[in-house]
């Protein structure tokens, strides 16, 4: 029988960035009684955490001076880079302080971050998330954890109020979990998107065919969620065309760096991008079926 305590939940977390899913996780944490400091660039999307009760930091290293973890939620690794090191982040960490990078970057690059902030006396964790603005709001995101076992250990009741994680090995590895995680989301938004065109295009009412093949083999939650904004013509922006694109590219770089070929996610690697210079890159990625409609004269 396992014995082992569960760890105290750390009390004292800063969080740095907040945007889509910065917010809904910082309200969370604040909402679970931590005492959370937070910082943006923009500084008003961190101000609407004060009425939670978060405290908001003209600086990153001012965000981070008292934390005992400090997330960071920012749009790709040479930001992420910039926060730590450029902008005072890591210099400003108290002793001990581990930080928990839940950006979506690329391997090798939160294998660097480990490796400078060990040498500041600070502990990292990569543990980028899915489930998008409903799971950080719900409290039902798949966090995909890289780093030591002592360290997953410590931020996992933090863990335990924005969803489920998983340790799944060394410093980079839950970047890796989150390109698979991402190269399965992009391709099947696109094999979704072109089957119900195909439907359409032959005459089939597309709502009627995806109510037929709900609870096949072919049925997923991209065919529920995303399959239904195709259906309703609704594109608004969830998770964005570009950051799709970015996650390909960072997939296929990751795949160059350890000899591995991937044809399929390099086919749809191109597919988003089109998508992205015809305007779509602000909109959500199930606006691939934008791009393949007009590929097809069905715009």
């Amino acid at each position: 029988m396992n014995t082992a305590a569960t760890p105290p939940l750390p009390t004292r977390i800063s969080v740095l960035g907040i945007g889509m899913m910065g917010f809904p996780m910082a309200r969370r944490l604040c909402e679970a009684g931590c005492t959370v400091s937070v910082w943006n660039r923009s500084r008003a999307k961190a101000e609407r955490l004060q009425a939670f009760g978060a405290t908001v930091a003209d600086t990153p290293a001012e965000a981070v001076a008292q934390a005992d973890v400090v997330i960071t939620l920012l749009e790709h690794g040479g930001v992420v880079q910039d926060v730590l090191f450029e902008q005072g982040a890591a210099q400003g960490l108290k002793a001990g302080a581990l930080v928990v990078d839940m950006s979506s970057i690329q391997p090798r690059q939160a294998r660097e971050h480990a490796e400078r902030l060990a040498l500041l006396g600070a502990r990292h964790l990569d543990a980028p998330v899915s489930g998008g603005t409903v799971g950080a709001e719900q409290g039902t995101l798949a966090i995909m954890a890289g780093g030591s076992a002592a360290d997953f250990a410590q931020a996992l009741p933090v863990f335990e109020l924005l969803g489920k994680a998983v340790h799944v090995g060394p410093h980079g590895a839950g970047q890796l979990a989150k390109l698979a995680n991402q190269m399965i989301v992009g391709i099947t938004i696109g094999a979704v998107a072109e089957a119900l065109l195909l439907c359409e295009k032959g005459g089939a009412d597309m709502a009627r065919v995806k109510q037929a093949i709900s609870g096949g083999f072919a049925d997923s939650r991209i065919l529920q969620v995303h399959g239904q904004r195709m259906v309703e013509r609704d594109f608004a922006k969830r998770g964005a065309m570009a950051v799709q694109l970015k996650d390909m590219r960072n997939a296929l770089a990751t795949a160059a760096e350890v000899g591995f070929e991937a044809p399929i996610t390099g086919l749809f690697e191109q597919l988003f991008a089109q998508g992205v210079e015809h305007g779509l890159a602000d909109m959500d990625h199930s606006a691939l079926f934008v791009e393949l409609a007009r590929r097809n004269g069905m715009v």
